[in-house]
């Protein structure tokens, strides 16, 4: 399918709603905080937590077996509040750099009450530089806390449609062809697969993946092909092999390149690293046919709104996607789900400890409950 009609295929309409230190203990730790603070009655705790993986994740930068998460839950009138943060080091996030942005947004809730969302929101964006996914964990327990408060789910708060959830895909991790078989036949129930490439074996895992399955296939190659002439060979493919659309083929910084293969290939080319907020949407038009955005990424919720009014406005396709992370960061952003075209919500899907109990996938699809807020039940004691 050329990239044309496919995405008038999966062109959707938009609706939307109006500090002491302390020390690390190997490779993992956990810690905890409690601050009240009198103006709003609010308290805010951390807690981090090892995430451990199925598989072995492996991209074209990096492998790991887990990942330190850090979950915070905002508290006030007896109604929690709760957000993640899966800091990633690709924007020189760490763990510990995480829990100092989230101690240093201690002030704002003081200045700002939990109902002057927008305003808090933004001042939470404006801490320091980067740090997004702090940032998104602190946005994502006000919107779940606000929601609550209304006793309502937060994608009922903004106005939308569960019905419209998109399916997921599942992503696998780049491993050996024999493992690459092995997980794709455990993940049989999810009818759509992303397949990780870059690192040189690519031509390997698609044989792989197309030895024991015919489903359509959406590729990341996480910047993994460094020059493009390279990709548009490795494009061009894909797009035998039955491949419905490729993200972020070369290096974020390459844009003149994506723009020459952009000319040159048929299926939609898929902004990831080269994305964070809505600022950087305009300047990515001419190059992509399309964006990702990542809660982590984004600095929470309510600036992936502003990202999804401005990639419509420039007719840009939009698919919202995530970190390894809990259900509860997939409950996030499984609330805005309804408003994009195409969705990589699998993060939970890919860890073997859960703390947290969210929505259930069915065939590919996220079931959104009816709970309010983010509809998720936590196992992590603060």
């Amino acid at each position: 399918m050329n990239r044309k009609n496919f995405l008038k295929l999966t062109g959707k309409s938009l609706l939307l709603a109006g500090v002491p230190a302390f020390g690390f203990n190997g490779l993992a730790f956990n810690a905890r905080r409690n601050m009240s603070h009198q103006n709003t009655g609010a308290s805010l705790t951390y807690k981090v937590h090892k995430l451990l993986l199925k598989h072995t994740w492996t991209i074209s930068r990096n492998s790991t077996d887990f990942k330190n998460n850090v979950f915070v839950k905002i508290k006030r009138d007896g109604i929690e509040g709760l957000g993640e943060a899966a800091p990633n080091i690709r924007y020189d996030e760490t763990p510990e750099s995480t829990v100092a942005t989230i101690e240093s947004a201690i002030p704002l809730f003081n200045k700002y009450d939990l109902w002057h969302f927008v305003d808090l929101g933004y001042a939470i964006k404006a801490l320091g530089t980067g740090q997004t996914a702090a940032k998104a964990a602190l946005d994502i327990a006000i919107m779940d806390w606000i929601a609550k408060k209304q006793n309502m789910p937060l994608y009922q708060y903004l106005g939308l449609n569960k019905e419209k959830v998109p399916l997921t895909t599942f992503s696998i991790g780049i491993d050996t062809p024999e493992v690459i078989r092995q997980k794709v036949k455990e993940a049989e129930p999810y009818p759509i697969l992303k397949i990780k490439v870059g690192l040189g074996n690519d031509h390997e895992i698609i044989g792989a993946v197309r030895s024991v399955t015919d489903k359509p296939l959406r590729v990341d190659a996480n910047e993994g092909w460094k020059n493009k002439e390279e990709a548009l060979e490795k494009i061009k493919w894909l797009e035998k092999e039955g491949v419905e659309f490729i993200e972020q083929p070369m290096p974020a910084a390459m844009h003149d390149d994506i723009r020459w293969l952009r000319e040159r290939v048929e299926i939609p080319i898929v902004a990831d690293e080269a994305v964070k907020t809505a600022a950087d949407i305009p300047r990515l038009a001419d190059a992509y046919d399309g964006i990702n955005i990542k809660l982590m990424k984004s600095a929470g919720l309510q600036e992936a709104l502003r990202m999804i009014a401005m990639a419509r406005s420039l007719g840009l396709k939009i698919m919202l996607g995530c970190m390894i992370e809990s259900s509860l960061a997939i409950a996030a952003a499984a609330q805005i789900s309804p408003l994009v075209d195409w969705l990589d919500l699998d993060g939970n899907l890919l860890i073997s400890n859960d703390p947290m109990k969210g929505h259930p996938v069915v065939d590919g699809k996220i079931i959104l409950n009816d709970k309010p807020g983010l509809g998720v039940i936590s196992e992590i004691e603060f």
